[in-house]
């Protein structure tokens, strides 16, 4: 893995334009990765783009540089291109999917299901997030962290630990959001504020319309939360809002796996799995054709409601634990 890190290096080094991507529907580890990397090269010299597929979820545009990401890929040629956090690459977005202009793709992930896609691949599935990735190859590059940089992977690791709650909050965890907040300058309870303390009120709304939904399943070792299409009709919320609802049927006591259904379309939603660690549910998710990490994954699967529960319902039965 170090010398991966030591190659990533001399490739930044012999670089002069990047191109950096991350999956669909980003998170606070996606967006916080890109929008750091993308910070640190430039604040070693180099010529940067972000591309998302979607758009900045609301929750994070606070963070230095997300004004300027694209949903285009501008006509020129990239030197690299960083593939952050996707797993698979298809979810890094047709578009990116589609472009050939990159002298070379460097893939760094911590989904124990990624593919290997890149001519360069970083992938420790012990990382608790991508951002710190992304920290390891900075600190080889032998840069100190400016507050750009620092808040933008201290977000990503902060996130994706669940403000260090959850069982990936590993002694690097801890260590690299030191380190960045003292050499960043970062005020802690500032970033929290905004990350926690500053929602929007049709979040509550719909949350309000999720939670009677909650359902046990597997002698209460299971439970799930639904939102549908009519939900976000009636408040006026949208799907970037419903990040962290899986973790309220997760925080019941017994629970060992939450499950959260969210309505795509009609006939199709999107399914997440949470576990507190005695599960893998990486396995589970790959059943219906995804996949993630040991405490948390998902996939899609097509129907209506009352069937998507039963084919879920009836996987998470049938599982091994």
């Amino acid at each position: 893995m170090t010398e991966t890190i030591q190659k990533i290096v001399e490739a930044i080094r012999q670089s002069r334009s990047v191109l950096i991507t991350s999956h669909e529907g980003p998170d606070g580890d996606a967006i916080g990765s890109s929008l750091g990397m993308a910070a640190f090269l430039r604040a070693v010299g180099k010529q940067v783009v972000v591309h998302l597929a979607d758009p900045v979820p609301e929750l994070y545009r606070f963070l230095p540089g997300a004004g300027l990401v694209r949903g285009d890929i501008p006509d020129q040629s990239f030197d690299l291109a960083f593939v952050l956090d996707v797993g698979e690459f298809r979810r890094a977005g047709k578009q990116f999917g589609a472009f050939t202009r990159i002298g070379q793709t460097i893939n760094l992930d911590h989904h124990l299901t990624c593919e290997q896609f890149g001519s360069l691949n970083l992938i420790d599935e012990q990382a608790a997030a991508t951002g710190l990735l992304v920290w390891r190859i900075a600190k080889a590059f032998g840069f100190t962290a400016d507050y750009d940089t620092a808040l933008c992977l201290y977000v990503a690791v902060l996130t994706d630990t669940g403000s260090f709650r959850y069982s990936n909050a590993n002694r690097e965890a801890f260590e690299a959001a030191g380190e960045l907040v003292e050499q960043g300058g970062l005020n802690a309870w500032t970033v929290s504020e905004k990350l926690y303390e500053s929602q929007p009120r049709k979040r509550l709304e719909l949350l309000a319309m999720a939670l009677p939904t909650l359902e046990f399943i597997r002698n209460g070792q299971a439970a799930s939360l639904v939102v549908t299409l009519d939900m976000y009709a009636t408040t006026g919320a949208n799907a970037e809002l419903t990040d962290g609802f899986v973790n309220y049927p997760r925080s019941v006591a017994g629970v060992e796996v939450a499950i959260f259904l969210r309505q795509l379309e009609e006939r199709k939603f999107k399914v997440g799995f949470r576990s507190k660690g005695a599960v893998n549910v990486a396995t589970l998710a790959q059943a219906f054709g995804g996949g993630g990490h040991h405490n948390a994954a998902g996939g899609t699967v097509d129907g209506t409601l009352e069937e998507v529960k039963r084919i879920v319902y009836r996987a998470v039965n049938e599982a091994a634990w």
